[in-house]
């Protein structure tokens, strides 16, 4: 495990990273040649995306040359038995991006052999950086967040994200009964931004498909933040306390329907 002053160095080059990817996000959309696509016609990847992973990674490899790196564009890099593991999502929301949708995020985190340490994720079109160390909360910008405090879903707001650009197994019966309950969904396009909006008390829940590279930062803030984080299959379910059994019931019978 890190120890303090290894979590508080890793922690302050996070939010130091995600400061310089928003601004490099921002700087400009790319157009032409600086798109193109990955695993399908609907899985873009930008000169953005690119310049943004090799950048942190050079900066990764020269203060902390010994953790493992992991990234959506590049993979896996580093050693083969790290004290600590990086993972980066350069621009969590490609699809937003490449159409000009101020919608997207730049998701880092660091984890160790009990998890995740340390994570950001940041929301350029806000200026905004919603960051979480294990164990000492969660921060926008610095300043200290909670989750919400309601315990009813009649007006708040769920977040999910599609799987790809499908629907998940249940997710349409999960919304269809989240509305009978009196609350409505919301999708961002960025799993990163929808994990956090949780913490930051914008939605009440989010339930995405998980994975380590865009979920860890994510879900790190809303937890640190006082949300409720439970797993089922390949999904996470991040919520505020005093809705969580609620919406972790819908999605049960929503999945056990489907």
């Amino acid at each position: 495990m890190l120890s303090g002053a290894e979590v508080d160095a890793r922690a302050a080059l996070a939010e130091e990273l995600a400061r310089w990817a928003m601004g490099r996000i921002v700087a400009g959309r790319p157009s032409g040649d600086q798109i193109s696509t990955k695993t399908s016609a609907a899985d873009w990847v930008t000169e953005t995306d690119l310049a943004v992973e090799r950048r942190v990674r050079e900066v990764l490899r020269e203060r902390f040359p010994a953790d493992r790196i992991v990234g959506e564009e590049y993979g896996e890099t580093g050693g083969t038995d790290p004290s600590a593991t990086w993972y980066i999502d350069p621009v969590d929301g490609t699809t937003n991006f490449v159409h000009g949708l101020p919608l997207s995020s730049f998701s880092i985190a660091v984890r160790d052999e009990d998890g995740a340490v340390a994570g950001a994720v940041a929301d350029p079109y806000r200026d905004e950086i919603l960051s979480a160390v294990r164990g000492r909360g969660a921060r926008r910008n610095g300043e200290p967040i909670r989750c919400s405090d309601a315990v009813s879903l009649v007006g708040g707001i769920f977040l999910t994200e599609l799987s790809m650009q499908s629907l998940w197994a249940g997710q349409a019966a999960l919304m269809a009964s989240l509305a009978d309950a009196g609350c409505v969904t919301r999708i961002l396009g960025s799993n990163a931004l929808s994990l956090a909006s949780v913490g930051a008390g914008r939605a009440l829940a989010t339930i995405v498909d998980y994975n380590l590279v865009d979920g860890q930062a994510g879900t790190l803030v809303a937890a640190e933040a006082g949300a409720v984080v439970r797993f089922a299959g390949k999904g996470v379910l991040c919520a505020a306390p005093g809705v969580a059994d609620a919406v972790d019931a819908l999605w049960r019978e929503a999945r056990n329907g489907d």
